[in-house]
């Protein structure tokens, strides 16, 4: 089982300006949801971070409530929570990769999105993925948001220099008699 193997985590990032996250939860398994939130809470706070949540009636809608948030808001990134357990019908698979999809998408764009919607075959491996002593998953998504925010923030004042420029060379300016340059 997945809860006995052995991993790496990564150190908590540090912050010298203040970081809002928004969780965005669908709390149709209202006992795992709560223990998905209880977890990407405390990764948050121990962080030093702030945050704010917000329930969507399901997983489908959690990427586009994160889609409206980021026009409409001011949040520096997103945990995103939920559990599909697969069912009867294939509406499974299509919960599953269309939440996930979308989320990727959102974070292709610039997006900082922690993914903590479990996808797992039955109830007991939801309990075991949510709970805040155990694997923790909630924290997980909250810690990858947070990851994301840091390296955002890291690379937000490079420049990568303006058409085939190259970073840190001076331009020659045309028609220029005098040889002066720009930077």
């Amino acid at each position: 089982m997945a809860a006995n193997e052995q991993h790496y985590v990564l150190p908590r990032p540090e912050f010298d300006k203040p970081v809002k996250i928004l969780i965005v939860v669908a709390p149709y398994y209202k006992d795992i949801a709560d223990n998905l939130v209880a977890g990407a809470k405390a990764e948050i706070e121990a962080a030093g971070a702030t945050w704010e949540l917000i329930e969507m009636p399901g997983a489908l809608e959690v990427p586009t409530a994160i889609g409206i948030s980021d026009r409409r808001s001011n949040f520096d990134g997103y945990v995103a929570l939920g559990c599909v357990i697969r069912g009867e019908t294939t509406h499974y698979e299509t919960v599953c990769n269309d939440s996930s999809r979308a989320l990727q998408l959102l974070g292709l764009q610039g997006l900082c999105i922690g993914n903590g919607i479990l996808t797992v075959e039955t109830r007991a491996q939801a309990e075991a993925r949510a709970d805040v002593a155990g694997q923790n998953k909630g924290g997980g998504a909250a810690a990858a948001a947070l990851h994301l925010v840091a390296m955002a923030r890291k690379w937000a004042t490079q420049s990568k220099g303006i058409g085939f420029k190259p970073a840190g060379q001076d331009t020659l300016i045309a028609g220029s008699s005098d040889g002066s340059k720009t930077a």
